[in-house]
C-alpha cells in the first residue's frame, strides 16, 4: 500500500524547499534559514522516505549524501564532443584571433563574451524532462566517465529544473572546482588525519570527483560553475551571454565576472582587469576565455582540428621564474616533520615576491639535485605554495654546499628519525619540541584522547604564544586566574576549562597512550598496546627488538600449525608492524618525552591511569578488521566494540591478512590500500549486517 496523499504532498514540498535553500546557500550565498533549521527539514524528509519506499526518488536532496561504492566508472560517449580551446599567451595572438574572426564573418567588428577560465575539472550534465539524469567527465573529448553519483553530491548542481522547452533535453557544461578557502580546509583535515595532501585545488577536485565511493565525495565541498551548453532542444537564446543568463535563471551558478566586449581592445581591458584581481578571486583560474557572442556567428566560423574557431583561451603568464638558491634550511612542522626549504634571491612569481620555496623532503631534494648556488625554477603550486620545480643551471657545487638532513632537531635538539617506508624525517621530541607544541596540545586535549573540553585552537594559540604552557604536563598546574586573563576568556569560561582538565585526570590507558601523539599510533594501536602491556611502566621499558623477534617466531609457528590444521597461537601485538614498533621505540627512548610522561604520571601532579583490561585472544577463525574514516551512525568505539563482541579483532593497519576494512567519510590511504589488495570494504551498515546487528 502506497503512502497517503498528504504525506506525498509533504515530501514533495520538502524536496522543493530544500533545493531552494540549497540554491540560496551554495549558489547565491544568501541563506534564508539557519543550518539547524535546514537539518531539521532534511531529517524530516529522510524519515518519510525511509518509512515509505515508494516516496524515494533519485532526484531527492537526500541522495546528495552519496551512494554505495562503484566497482568502476562506465564509459559514456558524448553526444556533442567536449573540445579543447586554442591558447593565446601574447596580445599579438589575441589580435590575430580577432582578425581571423572578422575576416571569417566578413564584418568590421565583433562582439565577444568574456569570462574567467576556471582551473578545475570539466563536466557535462544531462537533464531529461527537467531532471538530472547523468553527469560525465570530459575524458578525451569524445568519451568520458559516468560520475553521476559523485556529481549528485555537489550541492550547487540542481537536481531538478523548471519544466520548459529548453529543459526537456538539455546538456549543460561547466567546471567542478574547489574554492581556495575550502581547499585549504580540506588539506588541513588531511594533515590532521596524517593523510596525503593535495598539490592544488584542481588536483583535489579531479581526485574527489573520481572517487569510486560517492559518500566520500559528499564530504568534500566541491562547487560547480556552468560556462556553456552542449545540446539544448527547444532553446531560443541567440547569444552566448543570453545562454548564461538563462542558465542562471534555471538555478545554475555562472561566473559573476563575465562581460560582453565590443572589439579586441575591450577584451584586453577585461584580461588586465581580471589579472589584477586574480589573487582575490575565491577560485583558481589560469586565464580568461573569449567567445564570439552570437551563436549563429559561432556556427558560421565552425571548427578547426579539435578546437573552435570562434573561441580562444587567453592564458596568464606561467607562474614560474628563475632565481638562485642562497642556502637550504630545515623547518620543523606542527607534527614534527622536517622539511628542507630553499632560501632564494628575491623573485616575483605571479605578482608575489618569493624568497623561499619548499623542497618537500630529502628524497625529493635528491631527485631534483638542488645545491646551494644553483639557479632553479620556482613555481607557485596552485597559486599558493612556492616550490622548487628543478635546476636550470648548476652552481659551483662545492662539497660544503651539499645538503644533509640534520641528525638532531634544529628546534629542540631531539634525535631525528626516518621510519622505514616513510619519505619524511621527524623530530622525536613530540611532547617537548617548541615547533610541535600547539599540535601536541591540541591532540592531547582532543575528544578521543584526554577529552579536555574548551581547550581549542584559539586558547592553545594564546597559551603557547604567551609561553604559559610548554608541554601537556603544564596543563595540570594552570591557575584559573591565568586563563581568565586571556583574550575572550572570563571567570566562568576559565573555570569550565579547569574543570575539564580536572576530569581528565582519571583516564583509560589506551586514551592516554593515544594522547601522547606517537607517530603511527592511532586509537586501535593504542588499545592493543594498553591491553598487551597492562601498564605504562611496562610499555616504556619494553625491549622492542625482542618483541619483534617473538612476534616473528609465533608467526612461523602458526604457519606450521596451519599446514598441520592445528589451532593457531595468539600473535603478540597483532596489527602492529615493524615501522610502528620502531616509532614507539624512538619516542620512548627520547629523554625529553620521558620527562614529560614522568610529570604527567606524577601522583601529586598529573593523571591517574585506570586499570587496563587484559587483551583477549581472538577466537579460532576470527576475522581481522581495520577501521578508517568517520562512520555514518556509529562511532569508531562502537564499531570496535561490536566487532570484538563477536570474537573478531581490530588492528591499526591494512595488510594482506586483513579480512575487512570498514570505511567512512574521509577514509584516506587505508581505503586505497584495501582496494589495491582486493580486501572487502564495508560501510557502517554493511558491518552491522555482516555481524547480524539490525
Amino acid at each position: 500500500m502506497g503512502a497517503p496523499q498528504q504525506l506525498r504532498e509533504r515530501a514533495e514540498r520538502l524536496r522543493q524547499e530544500l533545493e531552494r535553500h540549497n540554491h540560496r546557500y551554495h549558489v547565491l550565498d544568501d541563506p534564508e534559514i539557519s543550518d539547524a533549521e535546514y537539518d531539521r527539514l532534511f531529517r524530516e524528509l529522510v524519515q518519510i522516505e525511509q518509512k515509505h519506499e515508494d516516496l524515494r526518488r533519485d532526484d531527492s536532496p537526500t541522495q546528495r549524501v552519496g551512494a554505495a561504492p562503484l566497482d568502476e566508472f562506465a564509459q559514456v560517449r558524448h553526444r556533442v564532443p567536449m573540445l579543447s580551446l586554442a591558447n593565446a599567451f601574447e596580445e599579438g595572438e589575441v589580435l590575430a584571433f580577432d582578425r581571423r574572426a572578422r575576416e571569417g564573418l566578413g564584418i568590421d567588428g565583433v562582439e565577444y563574451a568574456a569570462e574567467p577560465k576556471f582551473d578545475g575539472l570539466a563536466v557535462s550534465l544531462s537533464y531529461r524532462q527537467g531532471r538530472f539524469v547523468q553527469g560525465t567527465t570530459r575524458g578525451d573529448g569524445a568519451t568520458g566517465e559516468d560520475v553521476t553519483p559523485n556529481l549528485k553530491t555537489v550541492r550547487s548542481i540542481p537536481l531538478n529544473l523548471p519544466r520548459g522547452a529548453d529543459t526537456e533535453d538539455l546538456e549543460v557544461r561547466g567546471e567542478v572546482l574547489f574554492y581556495k578557502s575550502d581547499f585549504e580546509k580540506l588539506n588541513a583535515r588531511q594533515r590532521q588525519a596524517e593523510e596525503k595532501v593535495f598539490a592544488n585545488p584542481r588536483n583535489a577536485a579531479a581526485g574527489s570527483l573520481r572517487l569510486l565511493d560517492s559518500r566520500i565525495t559528499a564530504q568534500r565541498p566541491l562547487r560547480f560553475f556552468a560556462y556553456g551548453v552542449g545540446f539544448a532542444a527547444g532553446a531560443k537564446w541567440r547569444t552566448h551571454s543570453d545562454m548564461l543568463e538563462r542558465l542562471a535563471e534555471l538555478g545554475f551558478p555562472v561566473s559573476s565576472e563575465r562581460r560582453t566586449a565590443k572589439g579586441v581592445e575591450e577584451l584586453l581591458v577585461f584580461y588586465r582587469d581580471i589579472e589584477a584581481r586574480r589573487e582575490t578571486l575565491p577560485y583558481a583560474i589560469d586565464g580568461v576565455v573569449y567567445k564570439v557572442n552570437r551563436l549563429d556567428w559561432q556556427a558560421k566560423l565552425g571548427f578547426v582540428s579539435r578546437a573552435p574557431r570562434f573561441a580562444i583561451a587567453h592564458k596568464y603568464a606561467a607562474e614560474e621564474q628563475a632565481t638562485q638558491v642562497l642556502r637550504i634550511e630545515v623547518q620543523v612542522g606542527r607534527t614534527g616533520v622536517l622539511t628542507p626549504v630553499a632560501r632564494l634571491a628575491p623573485v616575483t612569481v605571479g605578482g608575489v615576491t618569493v624568497t623561499n620555496a619548499t623542497l618537500h623532503n630529502e628524497d625529493e631534494l635528491r631527485r631534483k639535485d638542488v645545491w646551494v648556488g644553483d639557479t632553479v625554477i620556482v613555481r607557485r603550486a596552485g597559486d599558493v605554495i612556492p616550490e622548487v620545480v628543478g635546476v636550470r643551471k648548476q652552481g659551483p657545487r662545492k662539497a660544503e654546499a651539499g645538503f644533509a638532513m640534520p641528525e638532531r632537531c634544529p628546534v629542540c635538539e631531539s634525535p631525528v628519525v626516518r621510519l622505514t617506508g616513510e619519505a619524511a624525517s621527524r623530530c622525536t621530541g613530540g611532547l617537548y619540541c617548541r615547533a610541535q607544541r600547539k599540535q601536541a596540545l591540541l591532540h592531547f586535549a582532543g575528544r578521543r584522547a584526554m577529552d579536555i573540553e574548551g581547550l581549542g585552537e584559539r586558547l592553545v594559540d594564546q597559551l603557547v604564544e604567551n609561553d604559559l604552557v610548554k608541554s601537556p604536563a603544564d596543563l595540570y598546574s594552570l591557575p584559573k586566574e591565568t586563563l581568565a586573563n586571556l583574550e575572550r576568556m572570563a571567570e566562568k569560561s576559565a573555570q569550565n576549562v579547569i574543570d575539564a582538565i580536572q576530569r581528565s585526570r582519571s583516564v583509560e590507558p589506551a586514551r592516554f597512550i593515544f594522547a601522547l601523539g606517537i607517530p603511527g599510533v592511532g586509537e586501535e594501536v593504542a588499545k592493543i598496546l594498553a591491553g598487551h602491556f597492562g601498564s605504562m611502566e611496562a610499555l616504556r621499558k619494553s625491549d622492542w627488538s625482542t618483541l619483534a623477534m617473538e612476534k616473528e617466531n609465533v608467526r612461523k609457528q602458526n604457519l606450521k600449525r596451519r599446514k598441520a590444521n592445528e589451532a593457531l597461537l595468539h600473535v603478540p601485538l597483532e596489527g602492529i608492524g615493524p615501522e610502528i614498533m620502531e616509532s614507539i621505540a624512538k619516542f620512548m627512548q627520547e629523554p625529553h618525552n620521558g620527562g614529560v610522561i614522568d610529570r604527567l604520571l606524577d601522583p601529586g601532579h598529573g593523571v591517574r591511569l585506570q586499570e587496563a583490561a587484559a587483551a583477549k585472544p581472538a577466537r579460532p577463525g576470527a576475522k581481522t578488521f581495520v577501521l578508517t574514516g568517520t562512520l555514518a551512525g556509529m562511532s569508531r568505539d562502537e564499531a570496535r566494540a561490536l566487532i570484538e563482541s563477536h570474537g573478531h579483532k581490530v588492528v591499526g593497519s591494512v595488510s594482506k591478512k586483513t579480512d575487512y576494512v570498514v570505511a567512512g567519510a574521509e577514509a584516506g590511504s587505508k581505503l586505497e590500500q584495501a582496494r589495491e589488495l582486493g580486501i572487502a570494504v564495508l560501510d557502517a551498515s554493511g558491518l552491522a549486517q555482516l555481524l547480524g546487528k539490525r
